[in-house]
């Protein structure tokens, strides 16, 4: 749908003056820079990184066919979480519709800024309903979440009930694409020209291997990564991180081997687990996890513990009741965890 941004967004910050940062009213080359107070006797480190990351974005348009201004990086895909809250929902008087179960930090990004969060609960399958989600929102809701593929869950949404939300809904939709990489269907990225008020969320933290390194994307209209660009902390990506995921950039055919072998690894889980008297259930997955019903959650997470294998107890999440949520681990990890709950079944009979 088409829209007017300025309804959208917090009067303060349409209003606003970003701050300018040395870097930014200097572009270009020169000999001596002495307009930040650096110290200059450290040559590696001293020097303030680009606060719009223009050559890390150049390098990322050219592999998601993106425009570099319609780019925003932050630190995570946590800080364009917060930032798009802070920018459209006024505390106190909007509201946030997110589906539920998914990744809690829309949760807790909302509560810090006291933003009224609304759940709108899957079907059975995990599927979403959008005329469900669409009666939850009303004149005051700005921002819809949709995860997809979805975290705990692991599955896609459905395109068409996500085009439905897309055309009705007078306000954001912000879809959080973590897994993409992991999942057979085409990314959300090729329709930002066709929907204005979308925003896609991407990670360096699954595919690329890189979740110590912090760097998360958001795609949309120029207009909206303005907005972003208006409010972030001027520095928010540091120069170790630019460095770091400029040079992995360059390694585009090793990314593809990690996800195909950790889709391998995948199917090896799957296959595995399935054989298990106390599986119960293996849902669906178009991400690098499986979420598994067990018999018992509770005591085959503590017992796998004890073994010194970790995975994610989710027998509390909305829908998820006996549920564990395992991660495709490196091939030894893999064997590892079914090696280890064979044993288990071994002890018990």
């Amino acid at each position: 749908m088409r829209m007017k941004l300025q309804e959208l967004v917090r009067m303060n910050v349409w209003n606003m003056k970003a701050y300018s940062s040395a870097r930014d009213e200097f572009k270009g080359e020169a000999s001596v820079f002495l307009d930040a107070n650096e110290n200059p006797l450290n040559d590696k480190y001293n020097r303030y990184p680009d606060p719009l990351q223009w050559a890390l974005k150049e390098k990322i348009s050219k592999i998601k066919n993106i425009e570099p201004g319609k780019i925003f990086l932050g630190n995570g895909s946590d800080e364009p979480i917060d930032l798009v809250i802070r920018i459209f929902c006024e505390p106190r008087i909007d509201n946030i519709v997110a589906i539920d179960p998914t990744y809690g930090m829309y949760r807790v990004c909302a509560d810090v800024n006291d933003v009224e969060y609304r759940k709108v609960l899957l079907d059975d399958n995990f599927g979403l309903d959008a005329q469900k989600l669409l009666e939850k929102t009303d004149e005051n809701t700005k921002l819809v979440f949709l995860c997809s593929p979805n975290n705990p869950t692991g599955n896609l949404l459905n395109r068409r009930e996500i085009e439905k939300v897309l055309h009705a809904f007078r306000g954001i939709v912000a879809i959080d694409e973590a897994y993409i990489d992991f999942a057979q269907e085409e990314t959300w990225l090729d329709s930002l020209d066709k929907y204005s008020n979308l925003i896609v969320l991407q990670t360096f933290s699954k595919a690329w291997g890189l979740a110590a390194v912090r760097l998360g994307m958001a795609f949309a209209s120029a207009e909206i990564i303005g907005l972003f660009n208006r409010i972030k902390y001027p520095y928010n990506v540091n120069i170790l991180t630019q460095n770091c995921v400029n040079g992995e950039l360059d390694k585009p055919e090793l990314r593809k081997q990690w996800i195909q072998t950790l889709l391998k690894g995948r199917d090896y889980l799957t296959d595995e687990l399935a054989k298990l008297p106390f599986v119960e259930r293996i849902y669906p997955t178009d991400s690098n996890f499986i979420l598994v019903k067990v018999t018992d959650a509770n005591g085959l997470y503590r017992k796998l513990a004890d073994k010194g294998v970790i995975v994610r107890n989710r027998n509390t999440v909305s829908l998820c009741a006996g549920c564990l949520r395992i991660t495709v681990g490196a091939d030894d990890e893999n064997r590892m965890l079914i090696e280890t709950l064979q044993a288990m079944c071994i002890s018990e009979k």
